[in-house]
């Protein structure tokens, strides 16, 4: 058991060492989208989609339809505060003190008197979700994105994010359910509540434009760099010169 923790550390610094090479010492997050694997991509984006309208979406509303909604809000709930984990370690990765602070505080008020995390106690207390992962404190330490990548049933990410969602398992409270039915079982509660909290947002995606692939590619750069720059991305050249 501890030979393989170890071979799963080892494996996690390679990725991680593949990721640095390969995104080298671009700039981080950017407008302009790299996607030299666009043809292999978009096999997976349509591999996807029916994935979705078949299993996914089908299951998501009937997940929806016999749960009522505080219910629903309360296993939302549930996973939010299992996902703090990974965001308060990340805080402190960041060296984002005050907020790993905040978080920190948010994840004993939920897990406690919010009863493991089916109420969110601390946002009404002033303690708000932040969303913080180890593809963003690679980014903010100024590793770039990496080429576009879409991963079969888990979607839009970068080479950078791949490598930084293989890092946060290792601290994901569900990779630590010994069995490992549960632990799928687990997973596919969270991803089934989580696609249905999407269907309306769906088919927003769909009517948005004539390339929903296109329009997803976008959304996640911008997204990305967002969240890596805390609100605030910088300029780029050419974006300088417009407002210019």
């Amino acid at each position: 058991m501890r030979n393989g923790i170890f071979l799963r550390k080892g494996a996690a610094c390679a990725v991680l060492a593949a990721t640095t090479m390969l995104t080298g010492c671009a700039s981080l997050t950017s407008h302009k989208e790299n996607d030299p694997l666009e043809a292999m991509n978009r096999s997976i984006y349509q591999f996807n989609e029916k994935a979705d309208e078949y299993v996914a979406e089908p299951l998501a509303k009937g997940y929806q339809y016999v749960t009522p909604e505080f219910v629903d809000r309360g296993v939302s709930n549930f996973f939010n505060n299992l996902d703090d984990v990974t965001v308060f370690i990340n805080d402190i990765l960041q060296l984002k003190l005050n907020q790993a602070l905040s978080d920190g505080a948010r994840l004993v008020v939920n897990s406690t008197v919010g009863v493991i995390g089916f109420m969110d106690i601390a946002t009404g207390m002033g303690l708000p979700k932040h969303h913080e992962d180890f593809g963003q404190t690679l980014g903010s330490f100024g590793l770039g994105t990496g080429p576009y990548i879409v991963l079969p049933i888990l979607g839009p990410s970068t080479l950078r994010d791949t490598a930084g969602l293989y890092a946060d398992s290792f601290v994901d409270p569900i990779q630590q359910i010994e069995e490992s039915d549960e632990m799928w079982a687990t997973y596919a509660l969270k991803g089934v509540d989580a696609r249905a909290d999407l269907i309306s947002t769906k088919k927003i995606v769909d009517d948005a434009s004539l390339d929903p692939y296109e329009f997803m590619r976008s959304g996640y750069f911008q997204r990305r760099e967002y969240l890596v720059y805390d609100g605030n991305p910088p300029l780029d050249d050419e974006e300088f010169l417009d407002d210019e």
